[in-house]
């Protein structure tokens, strides 16, 4: 079995997967893209519909987001999705079904 692990890891398609989930999985990164859905939002306005986040990390993870080409700051409005972001947001918006579901279920 662990042959077939490293087999995986070296596909062609795992680095772009790995990519993916290392941007996907820092913290707030996806709550940015979330809350991004609305609209350009400026950063003290995307600050506060993201709740707890300091303006360090916030900063950070839309440094990030743009060097991934998800998110775009527009002078003057602020950070809005990308092209690239908004596929991200649909497939974030197919978890919150999901998520939706699993909640239905659990009552």
């Amino acid at each position: 079995m662990p042959q077939r692990i490293q087999n995986i890891r070296r596909a062609p398609t795992s680095a772009l997967m790995c990519q993916a989930l290392d941007i996907g999985g820092r913290r707030w990164a996806l709550r940015v893209v979330w809350e991004l859905r609305v609209g350009p939002l400026n950063f003290r306005a995307l600050q506060a519909a993201c709740g707890h986040i300091s303006p360090s990390v916030l900063q950070r993870r839309l440094h990030e987001l743009r060097e991934q080409q998800i998110v775009e700051k527009i002078p003057r409005l602020g950070y809005r999705l990308s092209a690239q972001g908004e596929t991200l947001f649909h497939v974030l918006a197919q978890l919150d079904k999901w998520s939706a579901v699993l909640k239905k279920d659990s009552h």
